[in-house]
């Protein structure tokens, strides 16, 4: 009879508290300590990004349980053999280790943090559409994308260099990794964007209209983030104050020229300048007018560019944003079934609020300047934005949509 698989407790709190941290007491190999406070220090590097150190907390802290439960050695001793199992196992994980629906790391129970018994290392999941039509998570079902693969490939290649840094290890078992093609599936040609129609983003922007019409207190907000989301290219975590940023109205400025301009500082800790169009600076001077201020922002100005609703201060929850979204999503969806619009109902299931920035950068691509386009965007290269050209595609399905299968046909 083989024996149960070990717990894979949380290992790392959020930004807030990892800093007083220490290990589990579950965890009572000799080195576990050791590598603990190398893991703890590694993220320690990356807490000024959120999102940066969401990421690279759960690729380290899985690869800390497997190589303490599974492998029984410490970090500094893996080498290429075992990291291949390490993958093996990542893209196949035991049914104990995979959760149904994402939850926190740690809870308060009386004023005390402790680990959540619902979180596991691994969560499956379906998709919104699938999720809407009732279908149930099946963690058997359970696949771990190209996307993930990749992301564990740099996470822990950048934890071992760190360690190699630190002096704790003179080998990054992940350089040596042999057929590294075997893990990854090669495609030919473009990848896929994931976005709107334009039919899509007419039916969700009239809808963002029509809610700001029927409820402007509630619902101008609304209609702003939908139309700085498509206009802009902005991220939702761009719209989101955090330690390292909070967007403010004198963020949108004007240049000695006379042009308006708006300061974001997104993905990477980097800052960047977005050109604004006259149609995105209509659409801030109606949402500011609606909150009683003037049509445009003096550079002094220091109040919230999305306020709370209810209390002080700025709006820090991307997942409050993306309800917001998703619920003028919703509404666009049953005013596309309404209207027969069913397959296009159907595909705007699927549809995240990073659709909006994929929607926006591909509609501006065909007509401006691809490096334009990719200095608003905020693309390290031209190569990025290049993905949202589609036209060569166009072109090339428009000749063959007459290929005849018959010479007399």
């Amino acid at each position: 009879m083989t024996a149960p698989l070990p717990l894979a407790l949380p290992l790392f709190d959020t930004i807030d508290f990892i800093k007083q941290q220490t290990l589990c007491a579950y965890y009572t190999q000799s080195f576990a300590a050791a590598d603990f406070a190398q893991a703890k220090a590694y993220l320690l590097s990356y807490n000024g990004n959120d999102a940066t150190f969401n990421a690279y907390r759960r690729e380290t802290e899985r690869l800390l349980h497997w190589s303490w439960q599974i492998a029984q050695k410490s970090v500094r001793d893996l080498r290429r053999a075992d990291i291949e199992n390490y993958l093996a196992f990542c893209q196949d994980p035991p049914l104990s280790w995979i959760g149904t629906r994402k939850v926190p790391r740690f809870i308060e129970i009386d004023g005390v943090r402790t680990t959540n018994p619902l979180w596991r290392p691994f969560v499956a999941t379906v998709s919104k559409a699938a999720h809407r039509r009732g279908k149930s998570v099946d963690p058997k079902k359970y696949a771990l994308s190209p996307k993930a693969l990749r992301e564990i490939f740099t996470v822990c290649s950048s934890f071992y260099s760190f360690m190699i840094m630190e002096e704790y290890t003179e080998v990054n078992p992940i350089q040596h990794v042999r057929q590294k093609s075997r893990f990854f599936m090669k495609k030919q040609g473009k990848q896929k964007i994931r976005r709107l129609s334009s039919l899509q983003w007419g039916y969700v922007i009239e809808t963002a209209e029509q809610l700001a019409d029927a409820d402007p207190n509630r619902h101008e907000k609304t209609l702003f983030m939908m139309t700085a989301l498509y206009a802009m290219y902005l991220r939702i975590s761009e719209l989101a104050a955090t330690r390292r940023w909070t967007p403010r109205m004198c963020d949108f400025y004007r240049d000695q020229d006379g042009l308006w301009w708006f300061n974001v500082v997104g993905k990477g800790n980097k800052q960047r300048q977005i050109a604004v169009s006259d149609k995105m600076l209509a659409g801030l001077k109606r949402y500011r007018q609606s909150l009683n201020l003037a049509p445009l922002p003096s550079p002094a100005e220091q109040e919230d560019l999305l306020p709370k609703t209810r209390g002080k201060g700025p709006i820090t929850s991307t997942s409050y944003l993306r309800k917001i979204v998703q619920g003028c999503f919703d509404l666009a969806i049953e005013r596309l079934k309404a209207d027969n619009m069913t397959e296009d109902a159907d595909s705007l299931l699927e549809a995240t609020v990073h659709w909006l920035r994929h929607t926006g950068i591909s509609e501006d691509v065909r007509h401006r300047p691809r490096e334009h386009v990719r200095d608003d965007a905020g693309h390290s290269s031209s190569a990025i934005t290049d993905k949202y050209i589609d036209i060569e595609l166009r072109e090339r399905h428009a000749t063959a949509r007459k290929k005849r299968i018959l010479e007399d046909t």
